[in-house]
């Protein structure tokens, strides 16, 4: 948790330690700034005219972390996250938290864009804040974040405008995979609108593959190709790649792809599976394992065709190069969706999957 001494260094919150004890000033979960506080800080820096940058960061799947392990977990992790940010934040910056997995951050020290590339890329490296396992009394979740910012008064000039842009640039980063950091740039992000990069209901997504897929030509490879471009943008993917029982692994959109992955069924205890980690990818499918690396792949989802019956059809797969995003329930749910629409239309016709 934060000292006051830690505070005092800050005009703003020496002035409210005088009248205030420090257990009031800060989040009494995290031991950062409490969000009241937080707010005032940003306020009273753009009433003195002080420059400062404004960041967001929200803790990916957190929910995921509640559900699985338990919120006494969801609570340990925000405490590590915390602690870690007052010991990487020392001395320029304070952070402060939101509400629920958001963390307010005030940094007066790295203004430019070339100022704040690598201290961005410092929460994600070096094992300092994010992408590093938080060891906690019965397990090690991994924590990945992501983070959207903007400069004061360089992006804007007043608070309304300002948070509207961290807004905004964490919403892109959302949906860009997670597990990243945007930081405003007006020739990319001026005319951006949260309402028009937001994700169409999952139904009516789910609702335009199924009419594309059973529009899309007689043979499973036309099918394949018809709902691409919808995946593609829907997914943010580059392609999708697909195996069947022989084990060879190709892409929809992209030809003359052909690798051997016959292993791939050592990783399918369940019928999907995701990770940016390959380590058990190493241990228990050595040969998709290459595969991968060759493609230099960071970040792998694949889903089983054949869940509702006992025979496995094959194989879809998102293999993404140099991204360690975070798959989504959603995203996972899509695929899900047309692996079955795939198994339905094999069990109807007796087509394989193409080799």
């Amino acid at each position: 948790m934060y000292t006051k001494e830690q505070l005092e260094k800050y005009p703003y919150f020496a002035k409210i330690l005088e009248k205030n004890r420090l257990d009031v000033v800060l989040d009494t979960l995290t031991g950062i700034v409490a969000r009241g506080y937080i707010l005032g800080f940003v306020r009273s820096l753009i009433a003195e005219g002080t420059p400062f940058t404004f960041a967001m960061l929200d803790l990916d799947n957190f929910k995921f972390i509640n559900d699985t392990y338990g919120h006494h977990v969801g609570d340990g992790v925000l405490i590590g996250v915390s602690n870690d940010l007052i010991r990487f934040l020392d001395g320029y910056a304070v952070a402060g938290r939101f509400g629920g997995d958001e963390i307010l951050i005030v940094n007066l020290r790295d203004l430019t864009n070339e100022e704040k590339k690598p201290w961005l890329n410092d929460f994600y490296y070096n094992d300092t804040v994010l992408r590093k396992n938080i060891d906690l009394e019965n397990c090690r979740p991994f924590i990945t974040g992501t983070i959207g910012c903007a400069t004061f008064p360089t992006d804007a000039s007043d608070f309304d405008s300002l948070f509207a842009l961290i807004d905004k640039t964490l919403y892109r980063g959302k949906t860009k995979g997670r597990n990243c950091y945007i930081f405003y740039r007006e020739e990319l992000h001026k005319n951006l609108e949260i309402q028009k990069i937001a994700k169409h209901g999952l139904y009516t997504m789910l609702h335009t593959i199924a009419q594309q897929f059973y529009n899309g030509g007689a043979t499973l490879k036309e099918k394949m190709q018809a709902v691409s471009k919808t995946l593609l943008e829907e997914l943010r993917i580059s392609d999708l790649y697909y195996v069947g029982k022989h084990g060879i692994m190709h892409a929809v959109c992209t030809p003359d792809v052909e690798e051997v992955v016959n292993d791939i069924g050592a990783l399918m205890k369940e019928d999907i599976y995701s990770t940016n980690s390959f380590r058990r990818i190493e241990y228990e499918s050595p040969v998709f394992y290459e595969a991968l690396k060759k493609r230099e792949v960071e970040t792998v989802i694949i889903v089983r065709i054949g869940m509702d019956s006992k025979e496995t059809q094959g194989y879809l797969i998102c293999a993404e190069p140099r991204s360690l995003r975070i798959w989504q329930e959603d995203e996972s749910a899509i695929l899900f969706y047309l692996a079955n629409l795939i198994d339905f239309h094999i069990r109807l016709s007796g087509e394989e999957i193409p080799e």
